[in-house]
């Protein structure tokens, strides 16, 4: 059943720091989820204060001695900073003044997937190796991807759009969900719910509005080519925010350009005429090694695992 708070400060203050605990047992999960139920307002409460402790967690992390470790506060006492923080108003955008105008970066490594609460109530979810600057201003909320791929789950507030810039591409939404992805010569954007606008900053009077389901790529030479797809793709293309690489159709050259993302131990195409092979399956991106058996069954190819870096496939000699 539902635990008892005092109010929905002591109940934000309680989760934020259980959850930063990192130690959730299945049945707090559960009352947790219990509570984000009850009332519409208390996820993005959650999603706020969550962002405002992260953002002084890592201030604190670099105000640390090069030679001495930050050590994290007691559970004890991070919960009443927080009780604090959510009775006095900080987790409320209009409250956390001191976070506004000032860019805040992110960045995941190779294989991390991770979910980032931002300050305005919004929330990111950043592929393997990526880096994000956020800037929150007081008319717009302002995000710069600098490499990789992130998934955005947007807060409405029509006065202060979110606008993210990658590459020669900016996308503007105000309340919907949306990913933006930067490829090596390229710029691509798929939408999940509700409706984006975007366009190539050369040419700003050329805008093309987008609705859940469907995505572009713009090229660095600012040309915008629209993708027919289906919402049934896009998701299939956001496979990683669970963990997943989700192929159907791709191609094994598309395969392991996908599992290279996220593994150190690289897939390798030795073969050039396998390439254009058809792959389908759900496979667990940080496991090349099952993929490459799956194919080898498939496909009647030879895997060659000798080199401790690379997974090499090839037409078996006949």
């Amino acid at each position: 059943m539902s635990m008892a708070f005092e109010n929905s400060d002591d109940a934000v203050a309680y989760w934020v720091a259980r959850i930063d605990a990192g130690d959730l047992t299945p049945e707090e999960t559960a009352r947790w989820q219990m509570w984000l139920d009850e009332d519409p307002s208390h996820r993005g409460k959650l999603l706020r204060t969550q962002a405002i402790w992260m953002s002084l967690s890592q201030t604190e992390d670099q105000a640390a001695p090069e030679d001495e470790a930050p050590v994290r506060a007691p559970l004890w006492q991070r919960r009443s900073f927080l009780g604090g923080a959510a009775a006095a108003g900080l987790a409320a955008v209009g409250g956390a003044y001191f976070l506004l105008d000032r860019d805040q970066t992110f960045s995941t490594r190779k294989g991390e997937v991770r979910r980032v609460p931002l300050i305005d109530g919004s929330a990111m979810t950043m592929n393997s190796d990526t880096g994000v600057s956020v800037r929150m201003e007081r008319n717009r909320r302002m995000v710069s991807l600098a490499r990789g791929e992130a998934w955005f789950e947007v807060a409405k507030d029509p006065a202060r759009p979110f606008v993210v810039n990658a590459g020669n591409m900016v996308t503007r939404a105000v309340g919907t969900a949306f990913s933006v992805r930067r490829h090596e010569n390229a710029v691509e954007v798929m939408v999940t719910e509700g409706v984006v606008e975007t366009w190539s900053p050369d040419r700003a009077d050329q805008r093309l509005r987008l609705k859940a389901g469907q995505r572009v790529v713009a090229t660095d030479s600012a040309i915008i080519h629209y993708r027919p797809s289906q919402s049934e793709q896009v998701e299939r293309a956001l496979a990683w925010r669970t963990g997943e690489i989700d192929l159907a159709g791709n191609t094994l050259a598309d395969a392991a350009e996908e599992f290279n993302r996220y593994n150190t131990r690289q897939l390798l195409i030795a073969d050039p005429e396998i390439s254009g092979e058809q792959i389908a399956g759900v496979f667990r991106m940080n496991d090349p090694m099952g993929f490459a058996e799956a194919v080898k069954a498939s496909l009647d190819l030879k895997v060659d695992i000798s080199d401790p870096t690379v997974i090499r496939l090839e037409r078996k000699t006949r």
